[in-house]
């Protein structure tokens, strides 16, 4: 996650660098750094981050569930973990999804993928694609 996106989903959740470290269980020097690009959003930052957002007001409404998007085959979701969950438009926050018919190595392989994905883009507010 780049610092430009971090500070732009705080200031989509509405909150203050102060309140934004509070939830995410770091200092406000942190988020601060993050945003300024001088440290790198650690997975388990950008993980909750994301997960707040998803559970915004209005941002549920919008959301798609992957295997619609993907139009997967019953065999292939009966593979996947966001199936077995019913956690189709969090699948981008589960570890194990099979999208493409593989499971992603780490969350670094997974998030280049899911950023390609309708289902990731609809949270993110890149409706066009």
């Amino acid at each position: 996650m780049e610092a430009k996106e971090f500070a732009g989903i705080r200031k989509r959740l509405n909150k203050t660098q102060k309140q934004m470290a509070e939830l995410l269980g770091v200092s406000v020097k942190a988020v601060h750094s993050y945003e300024q690009g001088w440290r790198k959003v650690p997975v388990h930052v950008e993980r909750q981050l994301l997960f707040l957002l998803s559970r915004m007001s209005g941002i549920r409404d919008i959301l798609k569930t992957c295997w619609s998007v993907k139009k997967c085959p019953a065999a292939l979701k009966r593979k996947c973990p966001a199936w077995e969950f019913r956690s189709g438009t969090m699948c981008w926050f589960i570890n194990g999804t099979v999208c493409g018919g593989e499971a992603r190595g780490d969350w670094k392989e997974k998030m280049s993928m899911c950023r390609e994905c309708e289902v990731l883009a609809l949270l993110l507010g890149e409706h066009e694609r």
